[in-house]
């Protein structure tokens, strides 16, 4: 499936250019983090990525086909889209789209709700959920079917830090199942802690790709650092 190549990726909303051109190669593995201020492009660049909008110059190819890449990716919205069904039956309906046995689905999904600690919820309605239980259903639920690539815009955002503990164990824990991944985030503190690889964006533009470690230490461009140390970009 890898590398996810963008060559020239460019988007525009009204005319105006919001993202690009973009130019980037994302290698199997590890936690990809987009770092920007407010405004600078980060969803618009996962959703790109992801092909959920449409670019008007580029392109964005992987090594399979189209449609294989599709079906092996998921993307988790920062505002999570809930099934109007029970806690068991959103975790089990991406299985049954991939042809699984109910059996074997309903099995899965209750380990799933083990593991985000909702067991006690699998009957209560997805739409009637606390914002972080939400956040958790939303990533079990694209987790569940192992996906070789996983979209996250800002995960975490607004959740307790018990909420966000969870969250970041769950990624930490896919990507020993295969998972790579490619969120945004808004907390420097939980790039830090997850990051391989730290992609900085400034007004659609991508001013660096630094290993986590590297970025830290020296970032690239002069945006970065003030970034870095809470100063307004």
């Amino acid at each position: 499936m890898f590398p996810l190549i963008a060559e020239n990726m460019v988007i525009t909303h009204k005319e105006h250019t919001i993202l690009g051109p973009i130019n980037l190669t994302i290698k199997e593995g590890g936690i990809n983090v987009v770092l920007g201020p407010n405004g600078s492009g980060k969803t618009t660049l996962l959703k790109g990525l992801h092909g959920i909008v449409r670019l008007q110059k580029g392109s964005v190819k992987w090594s399979i086909s189209r449609k294989d890449s599709i079906e092996k990716q998921m993307f988790v919205f920062q505002s999570p889209v809930m099934l109007r069904r029970s806690v068991l039956e959103n975790l089990v309906y991406p299985l049954t789209l991939k042809k699984v046995s109910k059996a074997h689905a309903l099995c899965k999904a209750e380990e799933w709700a083990q593991k985000i600690s909702m067991s006690n919820l699998i009957h209560q309605q997805a739409t009637r959920l606390s914002r972080g239980e939400k956040h958790k259903l939303a990533l079990a639920r694209a987790l569940i079917t192992l996906p070789k690539m996983l979209f996250l815009d800002e995960p975490s955002a607004s959740l307790d830090g018990q909420t966000t503990i969870e969250i970041e164990r769950l990624l930490n824990a896919s990507l020993k199942l295969g998972t790579t991944i490619m969120m945004s985030t808004h907390d420097i503190g939980q790039a830090k802690r997850l990051a391989n690889n730290i992609l900085f964006l400034k007004e659609g533009k991508l001013e660096s790709i630094q290993s986590a470690e590297e970025f830290f230490k020296k970032p690239k461009s002069n945006s970065a650092k003030k970034f870095i140390t809470g100063n307004i970009v």
